[in-house]
């Protein structure tokens, strides 16, 4: 099995990336952008490969100061839990009967056992949500995406939103579990993401596959 290392160098050798390098290097040199440059590929450094047993996709970094750490989702523990954030801890409490473990927003514990948290765009400008839609991101996180279909076995994908649920044609539903819901914000929890049960039915997968289950 390729590293993350490996799948990502080679991605870095093809036309798109090199183009996709240049115009972020050039925004990060004249605009304020997130995450901060070292947490760019901060999910595969918290999740690698062979620890990888769920994917959550998110669609592009928070763009408020000190927010994006990199992972999809999470934000520094000091900071206020965005209004997705707090509907995924609603909805862990109201599917498991307990508070998450991450009650502060860090999901890095979910990361380190096995959760890649994953934006389809890895960068984002402050204050300008999807401003680097289409600059190639899209092309790198499905290629990533195909990686683990190829690769892996078992791996639950969580999809929550239409975005999220477009990329069910990259997986290998024979090889993997696709469990699909309305995006967690507040737009649209309550047309399905509550209750969706998402979290157990994830552990009650990875246990019938012999897998330790997420400490969500």
């Amino acid at each position: 099995m390729k590293t993350w290392n490996e799948i990502i160098h080679n991605e870095q050798q093809q036309p798109y990336f090199k183009h996709l390098q240049h115009e972020i290097e050039k925004r990060y040199e004249t605009s304020q952008v997130f995450p901060a440059k070292k947490n760019i590929y901060n999910a595969f450094k918290q999740t690698p490969l062979e620890k990888l047993k769920v994917v959550i996709l998110g669609q592009d970094p928070y763009h408020g100061e000190g927010q994006a750490q990199g992972l999809a989702f999470s934000t520094p523990s000091e900071i206020k839990n965005p209004p997705s954030m707090q509907n995924i801890l609603k909805e862990i409490k109201d599917d498991l009967g307990r508070d998450s473990c991450c009650l502060n927003g860090n999901l890095t514990p979910w990361a380190n056992e096995g959760v890649l948290l994953l934006n389809t765009i890895l960068t984002v400008e402050e204050a300008k949500p999807k401003s680097h839609h289409k600059l190639g991101w899209e092309i790198f996180t499905d290629n990533i995406i195909k990686h683990i279909s190829q690769q892996c076995d078992n791996v639950v994908f969580l999809l929550w939103g239409a975005p999220a649920i477009s990329k069910s044609k990259l997986i290998d539903a024979s090889k993997h579990h696709i469990l699909t819901a309305p995006h967690p914000s507040p737009l649209s929890s309550y047309r399905g993401f509550f209750g969706c049960k998402h979290f157990s039915k994830t552990n009650d997968i990875l246990q019938s596959k012999g897998k330790t289950m997420i400490h969500w």
